[in-house]
């Protein structure tokens, strides 16, 4: 009787055998995860094709290829909600297009077409990744500059009612062709001669299809309206255009300005707590990147675009005005000494030292370097109490705004994370992955990214958190980061044992337009 019920027990047992383990793709092993909305634990991310299968402690899986992700950090693909990229993303070199500056970094989403300068041709910018793949995953904006200077060109006026119309049309057109939203650069001429009520009839169109409004704000100084005007008429026209607000790399730019941190921040609060939907991005560094011109040029000079400002040069009725409006912009900037010219004859030289090469005052030198061309140039105007006041709040998020000469592009989020997460600890680990991932994701409607999860694409950066910081300095912008182990997007390894594979795994990432605003 036992040895029967025993061999009983026995078949039983066997006819109970665990099911095989699941077969996948990759799975990275045994790394601290932070899936992006969750306190961090040891465990293992199993891919499958583009997609996650699993987040878990343990995954019993058999996989294909196995990373040993032992001492690393694990978290979503980092996503750059405010990048200058767009010719990188669109070249015809390869090697361009896979952006191997983000890549290094974790980076493996970016938006385009900031500060009001995406093509209305929203269709074509997206399609571009199907001919010519790309290494990171892109969203488009459609920019009111290139809207404006495609109907009302660079004059300094209103436009008429017929062009108005035409505007919206372009912008509800972009929207409806995948457009994230609409971006204004309202600092630089000629979007600068916009009233804020044409951005308005804009941005409605916009937020009419489910996008958003994405700002470089008039004034992130004392150069016209001032900061804090100019960050109310930001959240005014978010409330007016009935769409989410978003501020471009915010700061308090400038010696007038600089300790107005916890002012702009009280304003935005204000908003949210009202149910208003204001957010902002910013980059980790304590000087900016823009033009000599924009820097310095009083924007009546600029009215009619590069022609029209060097005949103003030769004008001698306007000069003892374009000189005091110079002298000001330069004392906001404080100084010569403060502006490093980053391209052009004049590489790595601030205005200072080229005044003293020509033997001019900075003002004469300034419209001399101008006269040849406008030249970038980076500008040291932040202070680090704003920085970090600004780096607290939970509805900002890591940004580069990366354009050439400025080391933003190679090592942004490396050096946010070196900087003000581990060696400053203004934000912890967690802070600085989830408003480098989740925070982006869910605030700009990425379905599917910025979290590590189950159905989720397989975006994944695995790095050092002993090593992991930014090469890149503002002398030798072009250095990329180091600590990033392995990178994957949508399931391709992109970066393996620290170096690029070349594999090209990005997409374009159409908005999908509000249900029937589009025909």
């Amino acid at each position: 009787m036992k040895v029967a019920l025993l061999l009983g027990i026995a078949t039983l047992s066997l006819g109970a055998a665990s099911p095989a383990p699941r077969k996948v793709d990759l799975l990275i092993r045994g790394g601290t995860i932070y899936t992006g909305s969750a306190e961090p634990f040891v465990g293992d991310v199993a891919i499958t094709g583009d997609r996650i299968v699993s987040v878990s402690r343990h995954a019993d899986v058999v996989a294909a290829r196995t990373i040993d992700a032992k001492g690393m950090i694990v978290a979503p693909g980092f996503i750059d909600p405010h990048t200058h990229m767009g010719g990188e993303l669109t070249s015809d070199d390869a090697a361009k297009r896979l952006v191997p500056a983000f890549l290094l970094q974790g980076v493996t989403t970016a938006f385009i077409g900031n500060d009001g300068g995406g093509t209305p041709d929203v269709a074509k910018v997206l399609g571009s990744a199907a001919p010519k793949p790309v290494g990171i995953n892109y969203a488009a904006y459609v920019g009111f500059g290139a809207v404006r200077e495609k109907v009302v060109g660079e004059a300094d006026r209103v436009p008429s009612d017929a062009e108005l119309a035409q505007m919206k049309t372009l912008v509800a057109k972009a929207m409806c062709e995948g457009a994230l939203g609409l971006s204004t650069g309202l600092f630089y001429a000629p979007q600068s001669f916009a009233k804020t009520g044409e951005v308005v009839a804009l941005a409605r169109e916009a937020g009419l299809r489910g996008g958003v409004y994405d700002s470089h704000i008039r004034d992130e100084s004392s150069y016209t309206v001032g900061l804090a005007a100019a960050i109310d008429e930001a959240i005014a026209i978010g409330k007016r255009g009935e769409l989410p607000a978003h501020i471009s790399h915010i700061k308090a730019l400038g010696v007038d300005v600089q300790g107005q941190a916890p002012a702009i921040i009280a304003k935005i609060e204000a908003a949210r707590r009202v149910g208003q939907n204001v957010t902002a991005d910013q980059y980790p560094w304590s000087a900016s990147g823009t033009s000599l011109v924009a820097s310095l040029m009083p924007l009546w000079a600029q009215d009619g675009g590069r022609t029209a400002l060097l005949k103003r040069f030769d004008n001698p009725a306007l000069a003892r005005n374009l000189r005091s409006g110079i002298n000001e912009n330069l004392r906001k900037r404080g100084g010569a000494d403060k502006l490093l010219i980053v391209e052009g004859k004049y590489l790595n030289r601030t205005l200072a030292d080229v005044a003293k090469e020509v033997g001019q005052d900075p003002v004469n030198a300034a419209i001399t370097v101008i006269r040849i061309a406008d030249p970038g140039v980076v500008s040291f105007n932040q202070s680090e109490a704003d920085i970090a006041k600004f780096m607290q709040q939970p509805w900002v998020m890591t940004g580069s705004d990366a354009s050439g000469g400025h080391p933003r592009i190679y090592g942004s989020f490396a050096r946010k994370y070196a900087k003000y997460t581990r060696a400053e600890r203004v934000i912890t680990v967690r802070q600085f992955i989830e408003r480098s991932s989740a925070l982006t994701a869910d605030t700009f409607g990425l379905s599917g990214r910025g979290h590590l999860r189950a159905g989720a694409f397989a975006d994944v950066v695995v790095f050092d958190p002993a090593t992991y910081a930014a090469r890149a300095t503002y002398e030798r912008p072009t250095l990329a980061a180091q600590g990033v182990r392995t990178v994957v997007v949508n399931g391709v390894v992109a970066v393996d044992s620290g170096a690029l594979t070349g594999k090209a795994g990005g997409r374009a990432l159409p908005h999908k337009p509000t249900a029937g605003t589009c025909r």
